[in-house]
Order: C-alpha cells, then structure tokens, then sequence
C-alpha cells in the first residue's frame, strides 16, 4: 500500500515513533547479545554443544505435544536446522498461551462468568432431534466453548460492512442503559467519527460506553492519545495487550474479536473493524468485501458475555467487575424468527481450537455443499484432509479467497495450498474487485458461521476470536445467496492449480510455509 494513500499517510503518522522506539530496543538487545557471544567466544564450542542438547530436547518435548502435527513439525524442523534462531522464535512465539498470570487471569473471570450462561438443555435436545448434524456441533459448543444454543433471536445478515454500520448506528442511538465495543483495529477516520459522534451524544444522556482495542491491530491508525481522548469525553477505554518494546511473551496472542453490545438486547459481530477501507471510504486494496449479523433476543447474553470477559481478564491493572448480573439480564423479547443461534468464543489459552473444530465438524458433516469465504488460507494437514475427504465423497466444497490481497507474502503462502486441495476436488475462487475481508461458512441449506475467525493458523491458534452459529434459519440462505453472488463475481482457478508447480516456486513456498505460525 502506497504512502500517498489516505492510510499510508495515518498509519507513518501514528505508527512512527513507536516503531523506532521498539526497533532501537529490540537492536539494542541484540548488540548485547552479540558482546556476550563475543565475550564467550573462547567458550563456543561448548556453548555449541548446550545449544544442540537443548535443542534436541526441545525438540523432544514438542514431539510429544497433544498438538496437530502442522503445528509442531514446523518447530522441529526450524530448531533442529537453526538451533539459536529456532529455539529463540520458539521461546517468544511457539509456547503460545501468554504467561502463567496470564492464563490464571482468564481462568478466574471465566469461572465467574461463564456460570451466569443459561444451559438451555431443552433448546439444545430440540435441535438434536432436529438436526442431528447440526445439534452435534452445537453439543460441542456447548460442552467445551461453555456457550449455549438458543432460540428466540432474530438474525440479520449484511452483505456489506456499511449496511452493518448503519444498522449499528441506529441502534446505538436509541441505547439507554450501556454500549459496548469492542474490536480488533480501530481508525480514528470519518467511520470511527460519526460512531464516536453517537457514543459521545449518549454518554451525555447517561448511558454507559465501553471501548476496548487491539492496541497491534490499531497501531497503525491510532496511538494512546486516542484511549485518553475517549476518557476525556467519558467513553471508557481499554486497550488490549499494549505493545511494549523488547520481548513480549504474550505478543503472539491478539485480541481478533468484533463485538458490539446494546443495553444487552442487541448484538452485532461480524469481519470487519472500525476503519474506513473496511466500509469503502477508501480503496487500498480495490472493493473490499466483509460481512456481519446483527441479533436481537436471547442470544445477545453470550455476546455480552465474551465482552465482559476481554474487558475484566486482558489486564491486571483494573479490579474486576464486581456486578456483572446488571448487564445479564434478560428482557422480555419475542422473535418474530425460528431457527437456532449460538454465538460462541474463542481462546488461545484453554488448549481448545474451537475454531477450527467447528470449522472441521461442518466440513465432516456436509452432505450436500460445504462453501468457505476468507482472506487467507494457511491451514493445518487435518483441515486440508477434511476439506479433501469431503469432496472425493461427493461433497461440493468451494473456498472464496482475495483476488487482490493485503498482504503479497501471506497471499503467496495462501495459493501454495491451492494444489493440495484442487488435485482431490475442493474448487478454489478468486474474487476479482479485490480483497474479500469476511469470514463464512455455509452447509447444506441448514447451518452457516459468521464471525471473525480466518482459515489460518493466527485465527485458529494464537488469537483470540469469536464466531455465531446459525441453524434452520433466514440468514443462512441469505450467507448462501450472497455467496453464489460472489463466486460469480470471482475467476475460478481450481483448473489453473491442477497442474504442477515450478520446483523453485514450490520450494520457495514451503519454506514460507516453515514460518506460517508467524503470518
């Protein structure tokens, strides 16, 4: 993306000087590594030799790891070829799960808060007996996610991110109790301005307002004068996981969810952020395509709760929530809509890819079509089998991938998968106007995904995501209409990834593949 752009020139602006500030950190660390080394230079054959046992042990101890094994043999293969950088990214990346403070964090306010979920045992059997298929996913959601299925909720799907801001806006400005956002990347642009115009008119009217960030993803677009700004006119601001220069242990693990909350009745979530190339403002990437879903009725409870959680456990420094019941109370709704509705999250912590297993459950129980759109495509050996599996037995699959990307490198280590999966049936779109942002599944007519979780290693393991389940309802035919639109807009390329690919390219490609946890 050129600097001449409206983005370029924000994100140079408010990314600047942080950036220096970490590179002189992170340069300095590394000159009085290389003086120890050069100090101990008498001693190198011996630290050679601590260096490879460690590592062989290292690698030992990923080995035996209750992990797919796209997630270790990439480690083993790094450390075992280079000891000191692959043992060192590991150390800061692979161990993947934050600090043990960290962890104890999350465990506590979700012990607090997740009992204040119903069970909705009744809902959950109604929809097994239903829907076999469905109802087991749904069961798994239930048993390992700790969020329930429920049923009178009505569901609205956009096929464009502005249609979403629209609705948001609207309901926002009818809020009365409390509002809360919370998102991955925030722009302090014409987008996020007229959200704030309307947080800011009902923080006068008395209403709560709660804002929390990636402060990663909104680095580029804002700094910390934003957070106190938002203080200053009487939001409440929290940023998630601040960056700091040097080595972060937690740095890997980012806060990737899209949440909205209203008085606790209405919830949006959904691909898109809070910055204006996502609603077309702007064009960096040609048209951008994401999508989203607003509910209103029961199931806006799990949202609420998934809020709570990332605002109470993702820092020390404040107390915890002392009465969290106040925005968990029910209200009197009645759905105009049938149909069931999970919203669900998603942690790096817990050792649960909830994720991706809903992605494979999907894939699994397809009968008929199995349909994915996402920005990128870097997934694990047991998605590729699945996704394969599914098709060499008769099932449709499809996956909608950018026709113009964001990131050249990461786009690079998307196609290389592309063979894999079109050798064996799976039909591969590239849609045309430009970078497709949203994040969907479509199954069969009967059960659809819309959230914030990509098929990648970043979505699937290391950040923390959040996604809603839909069975036998409106939104899912709308998800499966606006895809069959999007495929026609899109070149197909299943024939095009059939052949072969040049030795040099395919080399180049899996060795990309080797830091694919990174991307």
């Amino acid at each position: 993306m050129s600097n001449s752009t409206l983005e370029g020139k924000k994100k140079t602006e408010n990314g600047v000087k942080r950036l220096i500030f970490s590179v002189l950190a992170i340069l300095f660390q590394v000159g009085f590594m290389l003086m120890v080394f050069k100090r101990l230079n008498a001693y190198a054959g011996a630290i050679d030799l601590f260096t490879r046992i460690f590592a062989i042990i290292l690698v030992l101890k990923i080995y035996g790891r209750h992990q797919t094994s796209s997630m270790k043999m990439p480690w083993i293969i790094l450390i075992l070829a280079f000891p000191v950088m692959g043992v060192t990214l590991f150390l800061l990346v692979g161990l993947n799960g934050g600090t043990w403070k960290m962890r104890a964090r999350y465990e506590k306010i979700d012990a607090k808060l997740l009992p204040l979920l119903p069970e909705n045992k009744e809902t959950q059997e109604k929809l097994q007996q239903q829907i076999p298929k469905a109802g087991n996913i749904s069961s798994y959601l239930t048993s390992y996610a700790k969020y329930p299925v429920y049923q009178n909720t009505d569901m609205t799907y956009y096929d464009e991110a502005i249609k979403g801001l629209d609705a948001q806006l609207e309901d926002m400005k009818k809020a009365e109790k409390f509002i809360f956002m919370e998102y991955h990347a925030i722009e302090d642009e014409e987008a996020w301005q007229r959200i704030q115009a309307v947080l800011e008119e009902r923080v006068k009217a008395g209403v709560e307002v709660r804002v929390f960030y990636d402060d990663m993803g909104s680095i580029w677009f804002v700094n910390m004068d934003f957070a106190r700004k938002l203080e200053g006119i009487g939001i409440k601001c929290r940023v998630f996981n601040p960056l700091s220069p040097g080595f972060n242990m937690f740095l890997n693990n980012r806060d990737h969810r899209k949440i909205t909350v209203i008085d606790g009745k209405v919830g949006y979530t959904g691909g898109y952020n809070l910055a204006n190339e996502y609603f077309n403002i702007t064009h960096p990437y040609g048209i951008w395509k994401d999508t989203g879903v607003r509910m209103e009725g029961d199931a806006v409870r799990s949202l609420t709760v998934a809020f709570l959680e990332m605002w109470n456990a993702a820092s020390s420094i404040h107390p915890d929530e002392i009465n969290m019941e106040q925005y968990l109370r029910p209200y009197p709704y009645q759905a105009e809509q049938k149909g069931y509705i999970q919203p669900y999250a998603d942690s790096p912590l817990d050792g649960e890819q909830v994720g991706e297993e809903v992605y494979i459950s999907m894939i699994n129980k397809a009968e008929k079509y199995c349909w994915f759109i996402t920005p990128y495509l870097i997934i694990t050996d047991e998605m590729t089998h699945a996704l394969s599996l599914a098709a060499k037995r008769g099932v449709d699959v499809r996956i909608i991938t950018p026709g113009i990307p964001d990131k050249k490198l990461i786009y690079s280590v998307t196609r290389s998968f592309y063979n894999g999966l079109v050798i064996n049936g799976v039909r591969i779109f590239e849609w045309t106007p430009g970078f497709c942002h949203a994040k969907m599944c479509v199954v069969d007519d009967c059960m659809a995904t819309c959230g914030t979780i990509n098929l990648d290693y970043r979505s699937l393991y290391h950040h923390f995501e959040n996604g809603c389940f839909m069975v036998d309802c409106d939104v899912v035919m709308d998800i499966k209409h606006d895809m069959e639109k999007t495929m026609a807009e899109s070149r197909e390329v299943t024939d095009q990834y059939k052949e072969g690919r040049s030795a040099t390219l395919r080399l180049g490609q899996l060795f990309l593949r080797l830091f694919a946890e990174l991307l």
